[in-house]
């Protein structure tokens, strides 16, 4: 969605690297440049006056002046001043006190109202709550059928005592939506639903009937959040259908939807800012999984190609399976081989988090290869996965004995050409390499630590950089003369050294039975 944006910003902030002062110049040419950045991405022509108007104010301030790297604190001044015009902080669903908490979804149509409702009640039954849907849109045709399949879908029950519209849009509702609404939220209440999600009915623009039906809904319910949903490529007019809505029926919150798409995105960073009423949701995608909570902090950092650590993390949380990676861990300690058996539950367990692509995007950097990720094939994991299942048991294991003949059937059985299946062989031979060297506690072409398992296998490229022994002398007289020297020394040195200082003693001998010592351990004491 904000990939021109981001665009334009990482190259404007490249400037002004390796400047160690800006002058007024440099803060006017770089606000001019984020100015324009905006304005091609369809962001409110105020929102855009405002935004550079605090920006220049702050560069041309003490903040920066007096900052050891000016160019770091112009980006930290962008970064904030995003979060503040997407709403500053997260806020979540106030949760009603006694019966069930009523949420009323209201915008135009075609804005993934319906679509939308069943996202939340699935995030809302992730969260622990058990959620009603309530279908009041009975102007579309087949919007109560629809939201019966994504309840469905979502697993969620839904109230619909009417069916609607069915085929055209002159069709007569088959209820009123302002009766079935209250009944809806009587129903939750009788049948211990602690959450209700009303869909209402929307238009293709902003007319004075469906406003005066969403007002009368709104007053029979008392809904305690009125989310407005819309779309995040509606351009410019987004700030004119929000400023209606919010006169309407005085929303709570925004629901960005579509964020998915490739629409320039102007719409999030406006409508927030223009009605000071913040964003809760996204829907990132079609699936009732690509829905997530708007963090502010988090999306200005997506836009600055900052990277969104965070809801990665969170994701693989929610998607990794505890048992398997406890598993994974044991066999790492062990120093156990890593088979094309664990490789296969590590490409589920990545499969589980969602699209790969949207992973990658969200790593700091991502937009220096953008262009390679939007040509990464998803289905090349599925290729890769079809290869190991085509595998016996048996060669997942000791897949060294997977031989000529052995990789010709498994390309037959995966549909793929041989020389993928030696591909994928070979980068399995390297990641084994590389398992089992952090295993022992070392990497690959890394010197290890002193002590450390397999500390030598690591440092032999570094061997010449080492400083060499004195060679022994070839005159015996004087080779006799050295060892009496070394050992001088070293008997000086044992001198030097308080007996039993690593024990705590100062002096004295002492019995090493009585530190309960392992067998055996008593000739590293040096008794």
């Amino acid at each position: 969605m904000f990939n021109s944006l981001s665009d334009r910003l990482t190259a404007t902030f490249k400037n002004l690297r390796g400047k160690g002062r800006l002058t007024e110049a440099d803060v006017d040419a770089t606000v001019r440049e984020i100015r324009r950045a905006l304005l091609d991405a369809d962001v409110a022509v105020p929102v855009v006056r405002e935004f550079t108007g605090r920006v220049r104010e702050r560069a041309l301030g003490a903040e920066v002046s007096a900052a050891l790297n000016p160019s770091q604190q112009i980006v930290k001044i962008v970064n904030e001043e995003l979060q503040e015009i997407l709403g500053g902080e997260t806020r979540r669903i106030r949760l009603a006190k006694n019966g069930p908490t009523v949420i009323m979804l209201a915008g135009l149509q075609g804005a993934g109202k319906t679509t939308l409702a069943g996202k939340l009640s699935k995030w809302l039954k992730a969260q622990g709550h058990s959620p009603m849907l309530v279908a009041c849109d009975l102007q579309r045709p087949n919007a109560v059928t629809q939201l019966q399949v994504v309840g469905q879908r979502a697993n969620v029950p839904v109230f619909a005592p009417h069916p609607g519209a069915t085929s055209t849009e002159l069709d007569q509702p088959a209820g009123d939506p302002v009766a079935v609404a209250r009944a809806g939220v009587e129903e939750a209440r009788q049948k211990l639903h602690d959450v209700v999600i009303v869909d209402t009915a929307g238009r293709l623009g902003v007319d004075a009937d469906m406003m005066e039906q969403a007002r009368q809904i709104r007053r029979a319910i008392v809904p305690n959040e009125v989310l407005f949903v819309i779309d995040s490529m509606i351009g410019q007019d987004a700030v004119n259908t929000a400023l209606a809505f919010d006169e309407g029926v005085n929303f709570t919150g925004i629901v960005l939807s579509k964020l998915d798409g490739d629409a320039r995105g102007g719409a999030a960073l406006s409508v927030a800012s223009v009605t000071g009423k913040p964003v809760m949701f996204a829907s990132t995608g079609e699936g009732l999984d690509d829905f997530e909570l708007f963090h502010p902090d988090r999306m200005a950092s997506r836009i600055l190609d900052m990277g969104d650590m965070l809801t990665l993390i969170e994701q693989a949380e929610k998607a990794w399976d505890k048992d398997e990676a406890a598993r994974m861990a044991k066999k790492f300690a062990d120093q156990e081989d890593f088979t094309l058996e664990d490789f296969l539950a590590q490409m589920q367990q990545i499969r589980n988090m969602g699209s790969m692509k949207k992973m990658l995007m969200m790593m700091p950097g991502a937009q220096n290869i953008r262009q390679q990720l939007e040509h990464f094939d998803e289905r090349e994991i599925d290729r890769v996965e079809a290869i190991v299942r085509s595998m016996t048991p048996h060669e997942r294991l000791a897949p060294k004995i997977i031989n000529g003949s052995r990789r010709a059937r498994i390309a037959r059985g995966s549909g793929v050409h041989v020389s993928e299946v030696n591909g994928l062989l070979e980068r399995f031979a390297q990641a084994q390499k590389m398992m089992k060297k952090m295993a022992q506690g070392g990497m690959p072409g890394m010197p290890g630590m002193p002590g450390m398992p397999g500390a030598g296998a690591g440092s032999r490229k570094n061997a010449k950089n080492a400083p060499k022994k004195k060679a022994k002398s070839g005159n015996p007289a004087k080779a006799a003369q050295e060892r009496k020297e070394m050992e001088a020394r070293r008997a000086n040195a044992a001198k030097a050294l308080p007996t039993g200082a690593a024990f705590g003693q100062q002096g004295g001998d002492f019995d090493p039975s009585q530190l309960n010592l392992p067998k055996g351990f008593d000739k590293f004491l040096g008794k």
